[in-house]
């Protein structure tokens, strides 16, 4: 089997740390977002090569890739022309010559990976049920639980089983002949979609079985990044030092070596890079960076970047890498 993932975006939604760390390098309970998907492409196994589709930041993506998973084969391409997910995966199109796994890795899912082994139809698509519905590509199902079409942001509940990029094809030759279709077309507010390729392997007879994965956490913009890193400390990522020093430690908690507290509050569901220094303040819902220092303050639902100052800051602010902020 081949994996494709594409990762090529900028993060806008994700600035000013995405104007120096790639989306899926940013940190959730002490880990890259895409090191969890990483994690469960590399636990399935048979997974002869990697190709990932690459853009903004490249150099910095490629050389996490190649120094954390150097165990699976990789290649890197780079997207050029950021023109959708359909031109995306065409650019591994050299590359794939057997079935493929295609995951898309700003978000963290809780899926069976392993139903690629025993799938009796033409590919997967892995959904999550979720009541705002209009905020998503809905797949629609037929009695045998193929998929029909996807919808994208519906205004009446068709379906609420979202499209969560994350798929496997087994016919990848027919996937090619959708996606040279769907580039023949014209584009879709200057994009070319994905979607459309696996709408055309439908109306050409193929099946793709739709399956519900049990958890589905963005993590493509401040708040659900915030939320993302609240559901992995509960889900078993915390992580809490022997020794607190003089702090109060409200759990969960992601606590890296070298973490400096004195008289301050943290937690719950708070991550803090090593070498961080937190002083006379209190964090709460927080993502921190390493080497930042803290002193009397109170930040809530907040996302620091590395070697930040922050002093006599009170609320929720986004703070990029290597900034001081100073107030009173």
């Amino acid at each position: 089997m081949k994996v494709i993932i594409p990762l090529a975006g900028k993060g806008t939604r994700l600035r000013p740390h995405t104007h120096v760390t790639p989306k899926p390098m940013l940190r959730v309970a002490g880990k890259p977002v895409m090191d969890y998907v990483l994690d469960d492409v590399r636990a399935l196994g048979d997974v002869e090569q990697v190709v990932y589709i690459t853009g903004h930041l490249k150099e910095k993506v490629e050389a996490h890739a190649r120094t954390k998973y150097a165990d699976m084969p990789a290649v890197f391409v780079e997207q050029q022309v950021q023109d959708g997910t359909a031109g995306a995966v065409n650019l591994a199109r050299p590359y794939v010559d057997q079935p493929v796994l295609i995951v898309f890795v700003d978000t963290i899912f809780d899926a069976d990976l392993s139903a690629v082994h025993t799938v009796d139809a033409d590919g997967i698509i892995w959904v999550k049920e979720v009541e705002d519905y209009q905020r998503f590509g809905v797949v629609v199902a037929d009695g045998a639980g193929n998929m029909t079409k996807i919808v994208e942001k519906p205004k009446t509940p068709i379906s609420k089983r979202a499209n969560i990029g994350l798929y496997y094809i087994r016919n990848w030759r027919l996937l090619f002949e959708g996606i040279d279709h769907v580039l023949a077309q014209p584009t879709n507010q200057g994009e070319y979609y994905l979607t459309d390729a696996f709408q055309y392997m439908i109306d050409k007879g193929a099946k793709i079985r739709v399956v519900d994965v049990a958890g589905w956490y963005d993590a493509g913009k401040l708040d659900t990044l915030i939320e993302t890193n609240q559901a992995m400390l509960a889900r078993g990522h915390a992580r809490r030092p022997a020794d607190v020093g003089t702090a109060r430690i409200v759990d969960p908690v992601y606590i890296e070596d070298g973490v400096t507290l004195r008289d301050c509050t943290v937690g719950p569901n708070v991550s803090l890079g090593a070498g961080s220094v937190v002083e006379r303040s209190e964090l709460r819902d927080a993502v921190v960076g390493s080497k930042t220092t803290i002193r009397d303050s109170t930040l809530a639902n907040s996302l620091v970047g590395d070697g930040v100052v922050l002093e006599g800051v009170r609320g929720e602010v986004t703070v990029g890498d290597h900034s001081e902020v100073r107030i009173g």
